[in-house]
């Protein structure tokens, strides 16, 4: 074995030359695509058994094995595997790798930025076996004394084990673990075999179907499990709730939503599940609210196990996530990107399978106003900021896949993806699906490769449609031009969309709904919005009170509408019948006053004025989240402060009016968030101290701690007693540890919050990612953000460090939790000296992701400055 820090040219004097002669360079780290389009274009069915022994003591090392069988194309060149368990330092990686077997052989290799580079003397063209025992790197596994999991998205596994670190490079897995006597462990395999051998026992599970290397997971630990039977088909569900009452409560409508996806799955897509079992396990802090593991589901606990008082928005959470996740068994699974330039393409399918699936369960829920409220808030978020990007992106090295997500793929693909089936209509959409499906199995495909099949069902040009809403970043700015006579009734009316991005000229087409109210009635008229300026000409001899581009929550734009339209408008919001007109009036209203077009103070009385009047609980929440970011951000001090006695009046008012506790739980829930008056600060103390009671709303645990919280962010008398007291209540051990884990963060003391600051900014101690956020968003509340003004630069500051050390929505969830809490100039000052500080190679997706999460921060302050002007 040759030494892990020779030089390259002791390697190629080994090794010999590339083909035709040309040198062989050690790749970067990370997975660069040319090392990737080289493996792929050599390796073929590739197969891995692995095998892991967890120790009892969560510090010990955990060793493994891994046997990589596989056919090479040609054996000209070294072959590459990725491993990186060190980070990248080359001598620690060392200590990992204990042998390599090539052919039965022990072999010569060379460890080098992250990869184990074997030989071409000891490889043939052909059938070749590479057998590694290693040390298991702990980056990404999550280890805890009572449990243990894996997750390897995007392109994590090589930090665990030596492996193809691609997504196409599909391999059958077969899994051996060892783990303690009394626990518990799930993969993406059956089990087919255990055995106890002391005070251990060793599990076997059956080969996978072909999955990329992200996908392989596994759980193990104290978890109790859960069977029911739905359509013939056995779900397991790994948990570790101790509250019998809220499992009981859960469990039925758990099973029932995975059995209606996977019936409504089967048949849009024509293809039986793929993957034989279905597993899932519930994770207390789980990074994310869910990973699609075949036959392994992750999901976050408080995601699935929902408390009494949850909310309709909350249960249609859950509903949404679990067909999210299980649609990834066909989008994403079944069929995986190429490279994840197109990860996009598998969260944009789930979430719009989501939607269609969601449906049917829901009845009562009108889903058109869902859609609306789930996707276009949050795509708008990050298209209206100078962090935009496009939806699918250049990707050099998978090292920066985890920066390509956020609610430009999430939120703002799907709407994209509902304008692509009404061009292609949705029979013809689903039968393109069906093909792609079918053609690709098991395999790999990329966007265009779906172009390529929906363009075939319609006469429209899907390529050059893709170019501008896919491969290009923003949205239109929308306008209305209306020409009227001395009376009123309107001779012309003209939609004119513009690119706001200089220098460029999109025209984006789009299938809109334009509103035109009259005296008495409303019209509707569906427009083909193709050009820079198209006539809608149905419109003319109306006497219009007001036109809306937004109508039915179809366009998707920065809607600048005119003058009396405005007007109108912010007059009669609540007298609109369709509540999915009241939901697209909001969301078009929030966009003018972000856009400096209507005052903070007049949308939030608006709101105010009504959200008693709203029997919508979809459009009451809107209304919610709209009136706590209006008070805590986008209203100065003295505004907040006069509007404060009405705000917490009104929402008390909803707790006692609302008759369903889903609705008394969202006004609640809000109340809590926003209250600052003693009388109310006084309110909600008894209700946590159980002297106060809310008729009809039954509060958990949870909503116990979490009003603790809120007590202590407002400096009550009585702060510490009362998180002392709490603390004592918790009952749930992983609850009781997340809270005592953010307790600093609440104190009363700047002292005490400061060392927790320094705590959370040492990696180690950011294990559990969703507990350090909560921390963070404690630390940058609205009403200790001056305090922690000083906090700002040096957490910007750990943003690269946040990004390695991190899963990959962390960067994005830490500036969130930082940010989301500060308005005033200074803080908006720090951000921009960080980035004009940078140096020219900074990563241009985290500028980005800073651009996009201090944007409400700049409009703020710019909203501020221009009333003191």
């Amino acid at each position: 074995m040759s030494s892990a820090s020779a030089t390259v040219s002791v390697a190629l004097l080994l090794w010999g030359c590339g083909p035709e002669g040309g040198e062989f360079d050690i790749p970067e780290p990370g997975i660069p695509l040319a090392l990737a389009q080289e493996r792929a274009r050599r390796v073929s069915d590739l197969r891995y058994g692995l095998s892991f022994d967890i120790p009892n003591a969560v510090g010990d090392p955990i060793n493994g094995r891994v046997t990589a069988r596989f056919a090479l194309e040609d054996a000209s060149t070294p072959l590459v595997f990725d491993f990186d368990p060190a980070g990248g330092d080359g001598d620690s990686a060392e200590s990992f790798v204990r042998s390599v077997n090539v052919g039965g052989s022990e072999a010569d290799f060379e460890l080098n930025n992250g990869h184990i580079v074997i030989p071409s003397s000891a490889l043939v063209a052909g059938e070749n076996t590479v057998e590694i025992i290693f040390r298991a790197g702990d980056a990404s596994l999550t280890r805890n004394p009572e449990f243990l999991y894996t997750l390897f998205v995007p392109a994590l596994a090589h930090t665990v084990f030596p492996s193809f670190d691609q997504p196409d490079l599909k391999a059958r897995y077969s899994l051996e673990l060892t783990i303690p006597l009394g626990w518990q462990a799930l993969a993406n395999g059956a089990e087919n075999g255990r055995e106890e051998i002391g005070d251990r026992v060793r599990i076997r599970y059956a080969e996978t179907e072909p999955i990329p290397t992200y996908l392989f997971a596994f759980a193990a630990g104290l978890f109790q499990i859960e069977e029911a039977t739905r359509d013939g088909r056995t779900f397991r569900m790994f948990h570790r709730e101790t509250d019998t009452a809220k499992l009981e409560r859960n469990r039925e409508a758990v099973f029932d939503l995975h059995g209606a996806a996977l019936r409504q799955l089967e048949d849009y897509t024509g293809i039986p599940y793929p993957f034989g079992k279905f597993d899932f396990v519930l994770i207390p802090a789980f990074e994310f609210g869910g990973m699609e593991h075949p036959g392994a589901i992750f999901y976050r606990d408080s995601g699935i196990l929902l408390e009494e008082t949850a909310t309709e928005q909350q249960r249609l959470g859950r509903a949404s996530l679990i067909s999210h996740e299980t649609s990834h068994m066909w989008f994403g699974d079944l069929v995986t990107m190429q490279w994840f330039d197109d990860v996009w393409m598998k969260e944009v399918f789930a979430n719009f399978m989501a939607a269609k699936i969601v449906n049917p369960s829901f009845p009562e829920v009108n889903h058109d106003l869902l859609f609306l409220t789930n996707n276009y808030p949050a795509a708008y978020g990050v298209d209206r900021t100078e962090g935009t990007h496009a939806i699918r992106q250049e990707l050099d090295n998978l090292n920066e896949a985890g920066s390509l997500y956020g609610a430009i793929i999430y939120q703002k693909a799907p709407i994209v993806m509902r304008q692509l089936e009404r061009i292609v209509g949705p029979d013809r959409f689903r039968e393109g699906m069906r093909v792609y499906l079918d053609r690709f199995r098991f395999s790999n495909a990329s966007w265009m490769d779906l172009i390529e099949i929906l363009d075939e069902r319609t006469e429209t040009d899907l390529v050059a449609w893709s170019r501008t809403w896919v491969e290009e970043s923003g949205r239109p700015v929308i306008r209305t031009e209306i020409e009227t006579e001395s009376d009123g009734r309107m001779t012309g009316l003209a939609l004119a969309q513009s690119d706001p991005a200089e220098g460029r000229s999109l025209q984006w087409t789009q299938e809109i709904d334009v509103l035109i109210g009259t005296p008495g009635r409303i019209e509707t008229i569906s427009v083909s919005f193709a050009e820079a300026r198209v006539d809608v000409r149905a419109a003319s001899a109306m006497r219009p009170d007001f036109v809306l581009p937004s109508g039915s929550g179809l366009a998707y734009g920065d809607i600048v509408l005119d003058d009396g339209s405005r007007a109108y408008l912010l007059e009669h919001l609540g007298e609109f019948d369709d509540a999915v007109t009241r939901g697209a009036v909001w969301v078009t209203l929030w966009e003018e006053m972000l856009g400096g077009r209507v005052l903070p103070e007049t949308l939030m009385n608006l709101a105010l004025d009504v959200i008693a009047r709203e029997d919508t609980e979809q459009v009451v929440q809107l209304l919610l989240n709209g009136v706590g970011s209006l008070f805590w951000r986008y209203l100065p001090v003295s505004e907040r402060e006069a509007v404060a006695p009405r705000l917490e009046r009104v929402l008390r008012d909803g707790i006692g009016r609302s008759e369903s506790s889903s609705l008394k739980s969202a006004y609640f829930s809000a109340f809590r968030s926003i209250v600052t008056r003693a009388d109310g600060i006084d309110f909600l103390e008894g209700v946590w101290s159980r002297e106060e009671r809310i008729p009809g709303l039954s509060l958990s645990e949870t909503d116990e701690t979490t009003m603790a919280e809120q007590l202590a962010l407002r400096s009550h008398p009585r702060s510490s007693e009362i998180l002392d007291q709490q603390l004592d209540r918790i009952e749930n051990p992983d609850r009781r540890e997340r809270f005592q884990f953010v307790i600093p963060a609440l104190s009363s003391d700047p002292e005490e919050r400061s060392a927790f600051f320094a705590r959370i900014g040492d990696p180690s101690n950011r294990g559990r990612e969703p507990w350090v956020l909560d921390g963070l968003r404690f630390l940058n509340h609205p009403l200790r953000g001056r305090e922690s003004l000083e906090q700002i630069r040096p957490a910007l500051e750990e943003l690269l460090e946040v990004r390695d050390t991190g899963d990959i929505f962390f960067p994005r969830n830490w500036l969130a939790a930082l940010l989301s809490g500060h308005n005033t100039p200074r803080a908006a000052e720090i951000v921009r000296e960080f980035l004009a500080r940078q140096a020219p190679d900074y990563p241009v997706r985290l500028r980005q992701i800073i651009l996009q999460s201090a944007d409400p921060l700049f409009r703020a302050v710019t909203n501020f400055e221009s009333r003191d002007n």
